[in-house]
């Protein structure tokens, strides 16, 4: 296998090419349709890039399975390696043009997060890590905040292809916020994640979660010093559904 920082700047090569893709989309026709669940869409862009992705990351590591959001992947869980993938990590605000969506990339190694990046094209913010290696943003070290609670911006989910679940995520959201700062809410996982481990934030939780929202995610916060684990405390997942919750130290 190629050294891991050779795979790490291709992959990163990969997702700001598509990066590209999803500045310069045709907002006029982003062919939009729905999928289960409230305000669950895809776009013609999702698929596409996830499709150039896929080749990219078998290009780059050919043994590789893959798990993508857009297609129903059948893979061997069991594999030593296996990419997670979100082609567009905020396909709402990308409709909208809301200018908070990225395309997330993580790499898992033997039943544990091994590598992740994190792309946001609208910011020009790239976002990696490899296990035991520390966090980076745009190649420069990040760290979780020191900040306690009521020093703290707290950043949920509402949970919106679950709607049984968004009373409890507003009543979670509330309790926060009249222990913190103030609360955020931005329709990216990857992206809020992201935010805990460069100490804009100091808490992320949302009540459930697919394995691509917080692949590479998670172990960028981790890396940067902070914790992932399920609302209730258990390890993380790393390939099914979940809840989840990211901390400061």
């Amino acid at each position: 296998m190629k050294d891991i920082h050779i795979i790490l700047a291709e992959i990163i090569d990969a997702a700001k090419e598509c990066g590209k893709i999803m500045l310069l989309a045709d907002r006029n026709d982003l062919k939009i349709k729905d999928k289960a669940g409230k305000a669950n869409f895809v776009t013609e862009y999702d698929c596409k890039i996830q499709k150039i992705i896929e080749k990219k990351l078998a290009d780059i590591l050919p043994n590789a399975q893959f798990l993508g959001e857009e297609e129903d992947c059948k893979i061997d869980k069991n594999a030593e390696y296996i990419f997670v993938v979100d082609p567009v990590d905020g396909t709402t605000n990308f409709i909208k043009d809301y200018h908070m969506s990225c395309i997330s990339i993580g790499l898992i190694r033997n039943g544990k997060r091994y590598l992740g990046v994190v792309h946001n094209p609208y910011l020009n913010e790239t976002y990696h890590a490899i296990s035991g290696e520390g966090a980076y943003l745009n190649g420069n070290r990040i760290h979780v905040s020191d900040d306690d609670l009521e020093n703290s911006i707290v950043l949920f989910g509402s949970s919106p292809y679950n709607t049984e679940l968004a009373k409890k995520s507003f009543e979670l959201a509330y309790e926060y916020f009249q222990k913190c700062l103030d609360i955020r809410r931005s329709g990216s996982a990857a992206l809020d994640l992201c935010a805990i481990a460069a100490g804009r934030a100091e808490i992320y939780f949302e009540l459930i979660l697919s394995p691509w929202d917080f692949a590479a995610g998670a172990l960028i916060v981790e890396e940067a010093g902070g914790n992932v684990t399920t609302v209730d405390g258990r390890e993380l997942p790393c390939l099914e559904k979940s809840s989840l919750i990211a901390k400061n130290k």
